[in-house]
């Protein structure tokens, strides 16, 4: 078993096929993933020439167009400083690091499309990526210009997983493009709308650190989800997990008229700003906004200065958007909590 291939994290998770959903206890790390995709199939690439490559792009590049069973990437530790792209017609690819502190995949670029600034861009359906830190180094340029685009990773695929990963820029960090993906154990760092897009997302357990931008007056948001109408079902779930950092955000800004975005049984600092949402640079007003909170706990947590418009769940209604249920997951996940 490879046992070092991943920090272990014992949590209670469900797999398909158990009769009744039942749960039960067990790991949730790389041999466990690799168990449940089945597959005897593996790329190896390490930087000092051990492996089939020593190029994650060129390891991708060697998967057959149209593959249609599990096929298990390893990248063994290192930083791989290139830009690397999972194409359309790759799906079923399992990109497995060593761990977020010891694989990395790392580049430099800023550029005004953010899609073009990433270092890791991936449009096949049917991917994972475990224990990886995707990387955008790019240094923090002028506001509002084309110096400030720098993606970590463009998630632009349906059913699409990272688990245990980790999401570095200074600014635009996770461009959570579309499709219904799943984030499980993951960090999560940057200042201004750092996750953003209009992806159908469960965010589990996840680490979200904020780093104060100091070059603006108007105060950064960790959110821009980009719903925009009533037929998108897309929306942001953060289900546990906690957010803290340097200086003062939101949880989320109104990006598109129908944003949606929920954070339930997550612990806020005093990182969070007490109106907690804005509606700031959308000019179409609040009445489909849905942006609420549910059992969430610590001094960011306070609501009673909350925005007119944001929500208070009940139990009864944060059962639907925190139920793994609100991607479908049991329909495409191998593991979920």
């Amino acid at each position: 078993m490879h046992l070092a291939f991943a920090a272990i994290v014992a949590v209670a998770i469900c797999f398909p096929g158990c009769a009744n959903g039942m749960s039960a206890e067990r790991v949730i790390d790389s041999p466990l993933l690799t168990e449940k995709i089945s597959t005897n199939r593996t790329i190896k690439v390490d930087l000092n020439g051990n492996g089939d490559f020593t190029s994650v792009q060129e390891a991708i590049n060697s998967v057959p167009k149209g593959n249609s069973q599990w096929v298990i990437i390893h990248l063994r530790k290192g930083v791989y400083r290139e830009k690397v792209h999972v194409p359309k017609d790759k799906p079923y690819i399992f990109l497995r690091g060593n761990g977020r502190g010891r694989t990395a995949i790392a580049w430099s670029q800023s550029s005004v499309d953010n899609k073009a600034s990433a270092t890791f861009t991936v449009e096949a359906k049917h991917f994972i990526a475990f224990g990886i830190s995707f990387k955008n180094e790019a240094p923090t340029g002028i506001a509002y210009t084309s110096q400030n685009q720098s993606v970590a990773a463009f998630v632009g695929a349906d059913m699409v997983a990272f688990y245990h990963c980790a999401f570095f820029s200074t600014h635009n960090t996770l461009f959570d493009y579309k499709g219904r993906h799943y984030y499980d154990n993951c960090y999560i760092q940057g200042s201004i709308d750092f996750i953003f897009g209009r992806g159908r997302s469960l965010f589990h357990n996840c680490e979200i650190f904020v780093l104060q931008d100091k070059r603006i007056k108007i105060r950064g948001s960790i959110t821009a989800q980009n719903r925009g109408s009533p037929q998108d079902n897309s929306g942001f779930v953060f289900v546990e997990g906690k957010v803290y950092g340097i200086g003062g955000v939101y949880l989320g800004r109104a990006k598109g008229a129908y944003s949606t975005v929920v954070f339930a049984k997550t612990y806020l600092s005093r990182t969070i700003v007490p109106h907690g949402w804005t509606d700031w640079s959308y000019h179409g007003g609040s009445d489909h906004l849905f942006h609420a909170e549910y059992d969430c706990r610590g001094p960011g947590a306070d609501t009673s200065e909350r925005g007119h418009w944001a929500k208070q769940l009940t139990e009864k209604e944060a059962a639907y958007w925190t139920s793994i249920d609100f991607i479908n997951g049991k329909d495409w996940l191998p593991v979920w909590l």
